[in-house]
């Protein structure tokens, strides 16, 4: 399946396709150079196609667990001072997602929205460690009876565009999607100090599916 957000990135690649190809028959190009266009053409669609699939996850939700709200590799797990929302210290775990993952975002726990902002900004490489505050990035709270969770979508080098699709006071459902991020990117999330995690440094995890941390 192909995510929705796909939809204008696949149309312009081929147009692109169609424009290159026409452009080297109509040349009267040789065998080789319209070989070469053929696999080009191929090429750059199948990487688009599988940058945007969007496969089925099962999520077994239990308001105990918070699950990956994204697919890729744990690259950060330390304690930082959160300044944006919660203003003290906080446990971050940061997911890698590299060109090559899944980059549909998913909630990690239900509950409620209780806090949500967009920030423009740069596009450092998304595992410097200034991306977390300097790049442009979304920051968003859930909250539940048990606890309340901060998540960051955070564009990279290479992203150019993210998207949130809820807004505050949403109830949301864990591992339901909230977002998507093109091109490469990290999500960052902030748990209180002490929470026991599931997962250390290097891991892969499975957006949905994958346990991050128990409460």
């Amino acid at each position: 399946m192909i995510h929705k957000e796909g939809t204008p990135t696949i149309i312009l690649t081929l147009l692109f396709i169609c424009i290159l190809n026409a452009v080297i028959y109509f040349l009267g190009c040789g065998e080789v150079l319209k070989w070469i266009g053929y696999i080009v053409s191929v090429l750059l669609l199948y990487i688009v196609l599988q940058f945007f699939r969007n496969p089925s996850r099962k999520t077994t939700k239990n308001d105990s667990h918070i699950i990956s709200p994204a697919d890729g590799k744990v690259v950060v797990i330390e304690e930082v001072m959160e300044e944006e929302y919660f203003h003290d210290k906080r446990l971050q775990v940061s997911i890698f997602m590299s060109p090559f993952n899944v980059h549909v975002n998913r909630y990690p726990m239900n509950g409620a929205i209780s806090y949500y902002k967009y920030h423009p900004g740069k596009y450092l490489v998304a595992w410097h460690p200034k991306s977390s505050t300097e790049n442009e990035r979304t920051t968003v709270v859930v909250k539940n009876s048990k606890c309340e969770i901060l998540f960051r979508q955070i564009a990279g080098a290479l992203a150019r565009r993210i998207v949130f699709y809820g807004k505050k006071n949403d109830v949301v459902e864990q591992g339901s999607q909230c977002g998507f991020i093109k091109f490469g990117s990290r999500v960052d999330l902030f748990f209180p100090v002490g929470t026991k995690l599931n997962i250390k440094l290097n891991d892969v995890v499975t957006g949905g599916e994958s346990v991050i941390a128990f409460l």
